[in-house]
């Protein structure tokens, strides 16, 4: 297997076991000592993680399908990105009431954006 391919299915599948595992925490600790409205935020975090765990896996399976593309190694990496600064500030802005971090937030949401936009490129561009 291509060693770009397999890191973004590793990747993928190592974030979505942490998104798990930064959900049961949640569920299971920090429902009882969180405000509703951080835990709703704390929420927010852990399902655009899962969601992009699972982009990053698609990411996988597309470079397989098309081949090496610039475009969709950008992609992965900007899901990856977005993952670490969107959901990553949401977890800490939740857990420690840090209010700055909802600043840097809307970059990690940026990447996201960014991170599709590049990936449905990648598969316009490979169309023949």
């Amino acid at each position: 297997m291509n060693p770009t391919v397999r890191l973004f299915l590793i990747l993928g599948a190592a974030n979505a076991a942490l998104a798990v595992l930064l959900g049961a925490f949640g569920a299971h600790s920090l429902k009882a000592h969180l405000a509703a409205d951080m835990l709703a935020v704390y929420q927010t975090g852990l399902q655009y993680h899962l969601f992009h765990s699972l982009g990053l896996i698609a990411v996988g399976f597309a470079l397989k399908q098309i081949g090496d593309s610039a475009w969709l190694r950008w992609s992965g990496w900007l899901m990856l990105a977005g993952i670490v600064i969107f959901s990553g500030s949401l977890y800490v802005l939740s857990t420690t009431g840090w209010k700055w971090l909802g600043a840097v937030t809307p970059l990690g949401g940026l990447s996201f954006i960014v991170a599709w936009v590049l990936f449905a490129i990648a598969v316009l561009k490979s169309v023949r």
